[in-house]
């Protein structure tokens, strides 16, 4: 079985195009952080979503700095570049794709991206609607739970 499971943000917007076929691909990379502290580092994984799933409303929403959890199938493809050398590129062909979270903060909105000010309210309310819940705020801190 080949999946491939991750998270990450978009490094660019997506880019939609068409084979001779007709049939729709839209490609795009994702940033995905690994290690911690001084050893911490980014792969960025080029993706691919093909057919009609290309073609539809999602290609839209996916805009540098968007939050993705994708899974798909890992791909090795070998290709000589511009100056003959033999170069090979890991990709994932997308089966799955969650917009998990919004655009990093501070990240430009995309002109294509609906703007609404009613929904523009405090990060911390409006992610986390058990912020004021005193069930969680009133919680020990060293509490006995065996896991």
């Amino acid at each position: 079985m080949n999946v491939y499971s991750f998270t990450g943000r978009l490094a660019r917007d997506c880019e939609t195009r068409f084979t001779q076929g007709g049939m729709a691909i839209c490609s795009f990379t994702t940033a995905v952080d690994y290690g911690y502290g001084d050893n911490k580092g980014t792969n960025w994984i080029r993706c691919s979503i093909f057919g009609k799933r290309a073609e539809g409303g999602l290609p839209k929403y996916l805009v540098k700095g968007t939050q993705v959890a994708i899974s798909g199938e890992l791909r090795v493809r070998e290709y000589d570049d511009k100056e003959g050398v033999k170069r090979t590129s890991v990709e994932v062909s997308v089966n799955s794709l969650d917009l998990i979270g919004g655009k990093s903060d501070g990240a430009p909105r995309s002109s294509s991206a609906p703007q609404s000010h009613a929904s523009q309210q405090q990060p911390s309310q409006a992610s986390d609607p058990f912020a004021d819940s005193p069930a969680f705020n009133d919680a020990p801190a060293d509490d006995d739970i065996p896991f």
